[in-house]
């Protein structure tokens, strides 16, 4: 098979995965779409490792090794990803990434007044606690 075909696979398979980041609004969709590239990075490093390995007379498989790898780190990047988008999403509500743009505690009631009266001091309240 010659090397066009798998990296025009590969090109188109990386182009897809980028618009999917880029477009997408919900976390799993994006995370999905950077499983997309990695696995056009795969497809690369395999065709260039078999390219190569035909041309020169030792075999190293480099380029398979380092697929191995990228697909553990892959695997990785899935787990804590989706761990961490099921922590926010039951937090929030919601895994939109527009809405998810303010993440501190703090900034979610930004010009309101809070709830306790402001003549309340430092005692009352560690009595009203206790």
């Amino acid at each position: 098979m010659h090397l066009a075909y798998p990296a025009v696979l590969s090109a188109l398979l990386f182009c897809t995965g980028l618009y999917g980041v880029l477009a997408r609004r919900n976390a799993i969709l994006v995370l999905m779409s950077v499983e997309l590239m990695l696995n056009a990075v795969n497809l690369n490093l395999v065709a260039f490792d078999v390219w190569l390995s035909k041309t020169a007379e030792e075999t190293l498989h480099s380029g398979q090794a380092l697929t191995l790898f990228t697909i553990a780190i892959a695997a990785a990047e899935i787990g804590i990803g989706l761990a961490i988008v099921l922590a926010v999403h039951r937090n929030r509500g919601t895994s939109d990434i527009d809405k998810l743009r303010d993440t501190a505690e703090g900034h979610e009631s930004e010009g309101h007044e809070t709830d306790t009266p402001a003549t309340e001091t430092g005692a009352e309240k560690a009595e009203a606690t206790a």
